[in-house]
């Protein structure tokens, strides 16, 4: 009987070991050579039914798999530095990452999330941070625009970001400096074609529609990511429903001139009680934004990322995985935040140390979530229209670029966190 007994330990022994799976670890901090093609490979993983549990806090936010030849060849292809565990030495890591002594943890990402870019036709690289970031990392997605939203086919995508885009139907609010120029001109007549296709009589209208349309996607279940002035202009298409904020020289009619007392801030997502800068002279929409005198010298603009329980507020703790905690600045038309027009409900994820400029905030609405990141291009401090896109494979390891791309992998998370 002794003997069948250690028969039978032996054999469990020795099949617990022949199906002992090793590991591949694709490390998230110094040691990565490129952080921006790591975030592709693990959406390329999701894409070929490959599991990634998401390491929170753990060297950097890193990404573990089964250990699979292909992945391993992809990483290689892609210039991303892994290393090959075995079991024991993978189980360890869980161990120590879902420790009740660390703020670490393990999310499961099981499936790619279907990716939504609303840019304009004939849109151009320096529009759009997000898209440079998503070509470079190998990220597949698909344009929208304005017909597109408003035919009901943002139910297709897990995730929408927008970009430098004015919901105000104010052209940019680049009329004061910009109105003789031939690509300002090109825009307002795109638009206006746009609106009239669509049955609205103006510009604003239709981009209160688009406004109204993503937020009944973010409430269902979808997320929606802003940078620029899709932020604060997002919310203020909101706020202006029900009244005429645009002057005559976008519109053809007059302001409102009761439009202050109409501005419903219960309908926004992220701001309320501010005011509208209505001059068409003046490249700005309202004092959400962060003047740059207000930030002084170039050299003193950092931000810094909070710190979230990984265990308990898992969603803000995936948002703000880096390598580094503070991040140089960047301008945008919008920049940054006060934080005395964000709404209670909203968490702040990152703000210039010492100030009440807000860089970077999430909340959930509805079913679903939003995510507002101030300025252009996070490589770029002072982009301008018409300055050559940014070159990312010079900023492999861009500290701002990992934020945009922490987004598109959110959407990828189990929504109960992986116990191990």
């Amino acid at each position: 009987m002794k003997r069948i007994l250690l028969s039978l330990f032996l054999f469990l022994t020795i099949a617990s070991s022949a199906f002992a799976q090793a590991k591949i670890l694709i490390p998230m901090d110094l040691e990565q050579s490129d952080h921006l093609k790591a975030y592709g490979i693990t959406f390329w993983a999701l894409t070929k039914g490959i599991t990634i549990d998401w390491m929170l806090n753990y060297r950097g936010g890193s990404f573990m798999a089964d250990y699979e030849d292909i992945l391993a060849a992809e990483c290689r292809i892609r210039g991303v530095n892994f290393e090959k565990l075995d079991a024991s030495s993978a189980q360890s890591i869980y161990t120590l990452v879902q420790s009740e002594e660390k703020n670490m943890d393990a999310v499961r990402l099981e499936k790619a999330p279907k990716i939504a870019v609303y840019v304009p036709p004939g849109f151009q690289p320096w529009d759009d941070a997000v898209t440079l970031a998503l070509d470079y990392a190998e990220v597949p997605y698909e344009k929208v625009w304005d017909e597109e939203v408003l035919a009901g086919k943002l139910s297709k995508y897990d995730w929408l970001h927008l970009h430098h885009e004015d919901f105000t139907g104010q052209y940019g609010k680049f009329y004061g400096m910009s109105r003789f120029e031939p690509w300002y001109q090109a825009q307002v007549r795109m638009l206006e074609a746009e609106a009239k296709k669509l049955g609205y009589a103006k510009v604003s209208e239709m981009k209160k529609a688009v406004a109204r349309t993503i937020r009944e996607y973010v409430a269902n279940g979808g997320f929606m990511f802003a940078m620029c002035s899709a932020t604060d202009s997002y919310d203020i298409a909101l706020s202006a429903e029900n009244t005429d904020i645009c002057d005559a020289v976008f519109d053809g009619d007059p302001i409102d001139v009761d439009y202050a007392s109409k501005l419903d801030f219960k309908k926004t997502f992220a701001f309320e009680n501010f005011t509208l800068i209505t001059s068409p002279l003046i490249y700005e929409y309202s004092d959400i934004d962060v003047q740059p005198e207000e930030i002084g010298p170039k050299e003193n603009d950092y931000f810094t990322l909070f710190d979230f329980s990984a265990k308990f507020d898992p969603v803000p703790t995936m948002l703000t995985q880096d390598h580094v905690n503070v991040i140089t600045g960047f301008m945008g038309q919008t920049t940054m935040f006060h934080k005395k027009f964000i709404k209670k409900n909203v968490t702040i994820l990152a703000e210039n140390q010492g100030t009440e400029f807000v860089r970077y905030l999430y909340s959930n609405y509805g079913r679903g979530f939003f995510a507002f990141y101030g300025g252009h291009d996070p490589e770029d401090y002072t982009h301008r229209v018409g300055d050559p896109p940014t070159d990312l494979r010079l900023h492999k390891q861009s500290p701002g670029y990992r934020l945009i791309l922490n987004n598109v992998l959110f959407p990828a998370a189990k929504k109960k966190k992986l116990k191990t």
